[in-house]
Parts: C-alpha cells; sequence; structure tokens
C-alpha cells in the first residue's frame, strides 16, 4: 500500500484564507503538496506548515493555460480554492471563478488527475448577483473536464484570518452604530479548519465522486444574531441599524469604492437578499460535514480565540460569565 507521501497534490489558490489551512490539513496526512500561485514569493509562510520539502510553490495564472499544465505536472489531485469577494480590473468573477476554475479542470483532465472544486453555497445560474453566477458556471466548466469532480459549497467562511468576523469586529471598534444589510437573512456559518478537512477527506478518497456537498457550521444564524455573537466577543455594546435593501444598494454604490473593511458592492447586497444555509436535500443525501464524519465547530467556540484583539484591553480584558 502506497504511503501518502506517492501522492502529489496540486491546490490552485493555497496561498489564500482558506488554501493555508488546506496546504495544512495535507500536510498532516502526510502528501507532498504543489501551492500554484500567481506570487510564489508571497507563499512563504506555507512553508513551516510541513516538513523540509514537503510544500513547494510554483507560479501559475488562471489566465495561462500553459502554466496550469506545468502546475499539474505528475501530480494526482488538483484542489481549485481560487476565488475572489469584489472584482477588480481583470479580476472579474466570470474571469476568476467561472473562467478559472474550467481552465483548472482542463489541466487536472490533462493530468489524469482527480479533482476537488471549492465552490460556494448560493452557487445558480439564475440568480440576481454575478457572484453566484459566476460559481455556478464555474461548477459547470469543471464538470465538463472532469466529470468525477467532487464539488464543496461552503456557506460563510470563518476563522483567523477571515473577512467575515474580522470585518464586522473591526467596524464595531470604530463606529457606535452599526449598519446591518440583510438583518434577518439566515447564514450558517462554517469554520475554515472544518472546510479544509472536508477537502482533506476528499483527496483521501472519502467524498463521493462527482458529487457536490454543502458545508454549513451547526446553526443557521440570522445576521443581527451574528454580529450579536462578535459584540458579545469583543465587549462592546453597539446600536445595531437594520437598513432596507434599497437603501442598502444605494448607498453600495459609493461603498464599492471605499477602502478596506467599509467596502460594500452592490453585488454583495444581492447576495444578502437570499438565505445561505445547507438545503435539505444534501442533508437527505449525508452531502454535508456530517456525512464526511466531520463535527462542525460553531461560531461561538472559535470566534474568542482569535477576536480577542478587537476587544478594549485586548487579551487581558475581564471577561464576565
Amino acid at each position: 500500500m502506497n504511503s501518502n507521501m506517492d501522492t502529489l497534490v496540486t491546490v490552485f489558490g493555497g496561498s489564500g484564507f482558506i488554501g493555508r489551512h488546506v496546504v495544512s490539513a495535507l500536510a498532516r496526512r502526510d502528501y507532498r503538496i504543489r501551492v500554484a500561485v500567481r506570487r510564489p514569493e508571497l507563499a512563504g509562510h506555507l512553508q513551516p506548515l510541513g516538513r523540509v520539502g514537503q510544500i513547494h510553490a510554483v507560479q501559475a495564472n488562471l489566465r495561462y493555460p500553459a502554466s496550469l499544465e506545468a502546475a499539474m505536472r505528475d501530480s494526482h489531485v488538483a484542489i481549485n480554492l481560487v476565488g475572489i469577494l469584489a472584482e477588480s480590473g481583470a479580476q472579474s468573477f466570470a474571469a476568476v471563478q467561472a473562467e478559472g476554475a474550467g481552465a483548472v479542470a482542463r489541466a487536472a483532465a490533462a493530468a489524469g488527475a482527480r479533482m476537488v472544486h471549492v465552490s460556494a453555497i448560493g452557487a445558480d445560474a439564475q440568480s440576481p448577483a454575478r457572484y453566484a453566477r459566476a460559481k455556478a458556471a464555474g461548477e459547470q466548466a469543471v464538470l465538463e473536464a472532469v466529470p468525477h469532480a467532487t464539488i464543496f459549497r461552503p456557506s460563510v467562511v470563518f476563522g483567523p484570518e477571515d473577512q467575515f468576523t474580522n470585518r464586522f469586529a473591526a467596524l464595531a471598534r470604530l463606529s457606535p452604530i452599526m449598519p446591518l444589510v440583510g438583518a434577518d437573512t439566515k447564514l450558517q456559518p462554517v469554520y475554515v479548519g472544518d472546510v479544509a478537512t472536508a477537502v482533506a477527506e476528499a483527496v483521501d478518497g472519502n467524498a463521493k465522486p462527482g458529487a457536490t456537498y454543502e458545508l454549513g457550521g451547526p446553526e443557521a444564524l440570522t445576521m443581527r444574531e451574528i454580529i450579536g455573537i462578535i459584540l458579545k466577543t469583543i465587549d462592546r455594546e453597539r446600536l445595531l441599524l437594520p437598513l432596507p435593501f434599497g437603501l442598502a444598494s444605494a448607498q453600495a454604490m459609493l461603498l464599492q469604492f471605499a477602502p478596506g473593511d467599509f467596502k460594500l458592492t452592490p453585488d454583495q447586497v444581492r447576495l444578502l437578499r437570499s438565505d445561505n444555509v445547507v438545503s435539505a436535500e444534501a442533508e437527505r443525501a449525508g452531502l454535508t460535514l456530517q456525512g464526511l464524519g466531520i463535527t462542525p465547530e460553531s461560531l461561538q467556540a472559535i470566534v474568542p480565540s482569535y477576536l480577542w484583539r478587537f476587544r478594549k484591553t485586548g487579551q487581558f480584558a475581564r471577561r464576565n460569565a
């Protein structure tokens, strides 16, 4: 029986938020890992996650098929994690999440490799949001090239380096009022470590080929409830101001050009009109974290481990039970 050290896994987008956790999970299972990224010099933080020589970064760009084929040379499994939350310049949703996913899948097919593709709950060709339409087109392109690919659709992913809980905690530090878009929209926040474990299970061969899994945390929460958990974690009381979607859309026309944590795009507002939770169909079919034998971590259990820095006195704040 071959050990996992005989298996080379190429991770596209491996230096990002989800990527570093996927690389870590694969390294713990003794796979050889090739991290395919646009700028390998910025992937140095991944080296300590494995043993000497176990993790190797190479340059690859979704717009250049030859670079993808080179990244897949002698590789047994391709993992595609490339995605963006907002568009900028040539980095459009269609280019990255639809055409890019298809390009990775074609390179995997040419190498005779298996494929794991990370998409998103809400991927829908009929969605009013460009993000969700591009995710659906990406899934379709992947399955056309690699029909037995395993697709994972996480709900909103949280963890130490996320652009979700950290963003709201940062905004709470700056403002006494928290505008809420989609206050009653339900999400099922899923811990990045659980998503990474699911990907590693698929690489191990424990996920159904050709199936689409929906990954959510242990509970569906409204945006209002999620912000409440974050505020409680960082010991700050803020006035929550729910915004009607019409007003939020108008504000987003301006805020799409705002820096950092203040950025809000019209497409993000459109996404927040729909719940982002695991479907009853996926639960019935066992195409969930639990179906892979993973017990998901809750938002409440994990966020205190990294959001403490947003408290007034940091980790030394006195916590009232």
